[in-house]
């Protein structure tokens, strides 16, 4: 099968972004952290290989990295790539330790950052592969050929 790219339309989605105590904007981050929490989701998902992610990737000046919290505990994050002149951002990479995989972070993760950029003023959400769980979420498109 061919691969195909997605994204979400963010004029077609209506979320709420999920509470402080759940969600924050990370201006300071630990590396280490990061990365602690990205080999445990890579053991989860059981990845025979990844690209690494290196820490200039976070510190980017057109990143941001969005926190997950339980119990005042980072467990996730998101590295969000912006374009604001495009008004659209890419997904990059999302982590999240699985300890407790009935919290279905992946999917609250996405849905907040939808209503988080929406609220911004941008248009889409690039989310690489038209995997299908990502297909329930509004706004879902399939990426079609490219006419620059």
């Amino acid at each position: 099968m061919e691969y195909e790219y997605a994204r979400i339309d963010l004029s077609k989605t209506n979320y709420k972004v999920l509470p402080e105590n759940q969600f924050r904007i990370l201006s300071q981050w630990n590396y280490d952290e990061l990365m602690q929490i990205f080999s445990k989701y890579c053991a989860y998902k059981k990845f025979g290989s990844v690209l690494p992610l290196w820490y200039e990737d976070f510190a980017s000046e057109n990143t941001k990295v969005f926190g997950y919290y339980q119990n005042n505990k980072l467990i996730a994050w998101s590295l969000m790539l912006e374009y604001p002149s495009a008004k659209c951002i890419t997904a990059d990479q999302f982590a999240w330790d699985y300890e407790n995989p009935s919290l279905r972070l992946g999917i609250k993760s996405m849905k907040s950052e939808c209503a988080y950029y929406k609220d911004k003023g941008y248009n889409y959400i690039y989310i690489h592969g038209a995997d299908e769980y990502k297909k329930q979420f509004d706004g879902f498109e399939i990426i079609g050929p490219w006419n620059g």
